[in-house]
């Protein structure tokens, strides 16, 4: 009975943690802009960078 209610009490105790540290990334669902070496521009169609000509 003893380790029944240790492995409660623990898993209560652990809870807390648990869901706090899985919600870090909360609303942070935003886009990062993409940056492209100098010389090279961000082509949407392929989505990535692509050399500038001119």
């Amino acid at each position: 009975m003893k380790t029944k209610t240790l492995a409660v009490a623990l898993a209560l105790t652990l809870a807390p943690t648990l869901s706090f540290a899985a919600g870090c990334n909360y609303g942070k669902h935003e886009q990062q802009a993409m940056s492209c070496a100098p010389g090279t521009t961000f082509d949407a169609a392929t989505n990535s960078c692509v050399t500038t000509t001119g």
